[in-house]
C-alpha cells in the first residue's frame, strides 16, 4: 500500500514574516485619518464641559480647563429639552419598528413570490428613491392636515412606516437564503408567516440589525420634517430645538455645544452597540 507525501504548511513562517513598509505606511494613513474624524467630536464634547469664557481659545484644548458642567443644567432652562427627548426617541422607535415590520413583509414577498407584474412593480418602487424628498413633502403635508395629525409627531413617523431602501436591501439579503430551507419547513405544514418569522427572519439578524441603525439615525436626526409639521415647542423634537436654541433662545455657544453632545451620544451609542451587525450585512449582502 503506497502513501503519498503530505505537504504541511506551517502558518508560523508566515506569522513570523516582518511586515512590509506599505503596511505599516496603511496603518499611518488610516490612523491619521480616524484622528481627523473624531478629533471634531472630541472637541464638541470638551468645549461643553468648559467654562464658558474659557471654552474657545487658540489653539483649541483637548482637555475641559477649567472644568464646569454648567452649560448641560442650563439647556433645560431654555428649552424643554426633556420633552423634545422623549419625542424624538417616540418617533424614532415607532418609525424604526414599524418600517422595519412592513419592510419584512414586502422583502419576503419580492423574493419569493413571482407574481406578474413584480419586476416591474420593483423597479418602480426603486425609482421612487431618485425623487427627492422636497417635492413629496407637499402632497403628504396635505394627507397630513386631513388627518388632522398636523402640528403633531405621528405626522413624523407615519410616513416614515414605508421604507423603500430597506425593502431593496432586506430583497437582496432574503434572496440568499438558500429555498431549501423553505421548502423543508413546507413539507412539515409550514406556511410563509412562520418560514419568514421562524427561518428567514432569524437568519436575518445582520441586515435588521444594520437597517435598524440607518432608520434610528435618520428619525432620531430628521430636521427637514419636523420643522414643517410641528409648531408648538412642546412637541418639536431635538433637532428643531437645537435651532431654537441657537436662534430664538440666544442660547451661549457652550450650551449649544452641550445640547448637541446630548444629541450625538445615544446614536453613537447605537452604532457602537451593533456596528459588529452592520458591518457582517453588508460583507454578507455582497458575496451573494
Amino acid at each position: 500500500m503506497s502513501t503519498r507525501p503530505v505537504l504541511v504548511l506551517d502558518d508560523r513562517a508566515t506569522r513570523s514574516r516582518p511586515r512590509r513598509w506599505h503596511s505599516w505606511l496603511l496603518d499611518l494613513v488610516l490612523v491619521l485619518i480616524g484622528v481627523v474624524m473624531v478629533a471634531p467630536l472630541v472637541w464638541l464634547v470638551v468645549t461643553s464641559l468648559t467654562r464658558a469664557d474659557a471654552a474657545f481659545q487658540v489653539p483649541p484644548q483637548w482637555l475641559p480647563k477649567p472644568f464646569s458642567a454648567q452649560a448641560y443644567t442650563q439647556v433645560q432652562g431654555l428649552i424643554p429639552f426633556a420633552q423634545m427627548a422623549l419625542n424624538s426617541f417616540q418617533v424614532a422607535v415607532a418609525a424604526t419598528v414599524g418600517s422595519l415590520f412592513f419592510s419584512v413583509l414586502a422583502a419576503y414577498g419580492f423574493s419569493r413570490f413571482d407574481f406578474r407584474g413584480s419586476k416591474v412593480l420593483f423597479v418602480g418602487m426603486l425609482s421612487s428613491l431618485m425623487v427627492p424628498v422636497q417635492l413629496t413633502i407637499i402632497p403628504v403635508f396635505v394627507m397630513m392636515r386631513h388627518l388632522g395629525l398636523v402640528d403633531d409627531i405621528a405626522a413624523l413617523w407615519l410616513p416614515a412606516l414605508i421604507n423603500v431602501f430597506q425593502i431593496f436591501f432586506l430583497r437582496q439579503y432574503f434572496s440568499s437564503v438558500p429555498r431549501e430551507l423553505d421548502e423543508a419547513a413546507r413539507m412539515d405544514g409550514a406556511n410563509h408567516l412562520w418560514i419568514l418569522f421562524r427561518i428567514i427572519v432569524p437568519l436575518s439578524g445582520p441586515a435588521l440589525s444594520a437597517m435598524a441603525i440607518l432608520s434610528f439615525e435618520a428619525s432620531w436626526n430628521n430636521y427637514f420634517a419636523p420643522l414643517v409639521f410641528l409648531n408648538t415647542p412642546s412637541h418639536m423634537t431635538l433637532p428643531l430645538g437645537l435651532v431654537t436654541l441657537q436662534s430664538a433662545q440666544g442660547g451661549p455657544a457652550v450650551v449649544v455645544f452641550a445640547a448637541i453632545t446630548m444629541v450625538v451620544v445615544p446614536v453613537l451609542v447605537v452604532f457602537l452597540l451593533f456596528q459588529r451587525a452592520f458591518v457582517s450585512s453588508i460583507a454578507a449582502s455582497g458575496l451573494k
